[in-house]
């Protein structure tokens, strides 16, 4: 049997409203559930649930990254183009490199389900050995973008086969 070493991922939600107890987050879970599937590491969690203020977020990226040793930190929300969406902000403020392929491949994957796609500002950049890389807030579009489109002609390739583990 062979064994994998452990990483630490972080994984955020970024959402007013569920960040108060309007209403559950469901952006967590859903990254633990994908990822737990996905990856044979044995993997140490690191959650954080926040409203959408730019300096908060980038705080909670650099406290995962720094402080809390993340190997790859996750965020959910915050994406779109309302002004309250600021997640690629903070996190682009936080950035060592940017890794523009990842927010190409994530538009990519969802005009094939809404148009409206165009409009996500998803990113992703490198922090000191971190990837961290800012994903759609629902549930179904983070598997997508996680896991591609495998049953279309020709296949698209989702954006975790580009992680290292």
């Amino acid at each position: 049997m062979t064994s994998f070493d452990s990483v630490r991922i972080g994984v955020v939600s970024v959402s007013d409203r569920a960040s108060t107890g309007v209403y559950e987050d469901k952006g967590i879970p859903a990254l633990k559930e994908w990822l737990g599937r996905a990856v044979r590491n044995p993997i140490e969690w690191e959650t954080r649930l926040i409203p959408d203020e730019q300096e908060a977020i980038s705080a909670v990226l650099r406290a995962l990254v720094d402080d809390a040793k993340c190997d790859l930190v996750l965020t959910t929300g915050g994406t779109g183009p309302a002004a309250r969406d600021v997640t690629p902000e903070a996190t682009l403020a936080v950035a060592d490199k940017v890794m523009p392929g990842f927010g190409e491949q994530m538009r990519q994957i969802s005009l094939n389900f809404v148009a409206t796609a165009i409009l996500s500002r998803q990113v992703a950049v490198v922090r000191g050995k971190a990837l961290i890389i800012n994903l759609p807030g629902q549930p179904k579009s983070i598997a997508e973008t996680l896991e591609g489109l495998p049953q279309m002609q020709p296949p698209v390739h989702g954006i975790f086969a580009a992680v290292p583990y």
